[in-house]
């Protein structure tokens, strides 16, 4: 189904999890992109990541908003899968069947950390290996190549927007995992760097808030203006979307 042009996968978090084991089982590939509201606003104003994100081959609901938008457009989501809670459910999953991780992304001393807590919480993970995220364009190439060496089947990515899309569509089949999953700044949570919102607050749609409270200065401009960009979007798909007054008249 289509939101703001974005062709959009209406599974479960249950199902999407299913769908990336039989990945696994059958040796396919497939790529996961996660759209929330700040992102359908940035896709807008970035080809290369509009183009990157429509690559991939599931793409899901990790927003609130973004359920809640499909909603008020006649666009029926099953539910929000966020990011973080498939990267949970995928690494209980790939302990219990055996299969080998790799953790892409965060500076090497959250990435360090994090890898301990993930020993500490899924003590039989096998982590095939790991990278920080922090390398050049040039670097792609090889650091795809060494995913690939490990032989990893789940490749995790806990890089930034647009980066961790372009390297999705640019390296994601290199690296011989059969799911790529960008998880963006769930390696800070887990290495307890930055905190999760509670439930409620994710229930209400507020866990960018609880966010941008958390670093004010970094994000609290950046959550206002593309929040409000997203809002203006649902507005206007919304009156394009409905018959006016005087075209309904016209039609008896």
């Amino acid at each position: 189904m289509s939101l703001f042009g974005v062709t959009l996968d209406a599974l479960t978090m249950d199902e999407t999890v299913q769908r990336c084991l039989e990945a696994v089982r059958r040796g396919e590939q497939i790529e996961i992109g996660m759209v929330n509201a700040a992102k359908l606003v940035n896709m807008r104003r970035d080809p290369r990541l509009a183009a990157a994100v429509a690559g991939c081959d599931l793409v899901l609901a990790d927003g609130q908003a973004v359920v809640w938008a499909g909603r008020v457009l006649g666009v029926r989501l099953p539910e929000r899968v966020a990011g973080i809670d498939l990267f949970m459910r995928l690494l209980a999953a790939a302990e219990s069947a055996g299969i080998p991780v790799y953790l892409l992304g965060a500076r090497q001393d959250v990435l360090e950390l994090m890898l301990r807590r993930i020993a500490e919480r899924f003590p039989a993970l096998r982590v095939a290996g790991s990278r920080n995220g922090y390398f050049e364009d040039s670097e792609q190439g090889p650091v795809a190549d060494a995913v690939a060496d490990s032989g990893a089947q789940l490749l995790f990515l806990g890089m930034t927007s647009p980066k961790k899309e372009i390297f999705t569509a640019g390296y994601g089949k290199r690296t011989g995992a059969h799911v790529v999953h960008g998880v963006g700044g769930s390696f800070d949570i887990l290495a307890g760097i930055t905190r999760r919102a509670p439930q409620l607050w994710q229930r209400l749609g507020l866990e960018w808030f609880y966010r941008a409270l958390q670093e004010p200065r970094r994000l609290g401009k950046r959550y206002a203006t593309t929040n409000t960009a997203f809002l203006l979007m649902t507005v206007r798909e919304l009156i394009r979307r409905t018959p006016s007054a005087g075209s309904a008249n016209r039609s008896h």
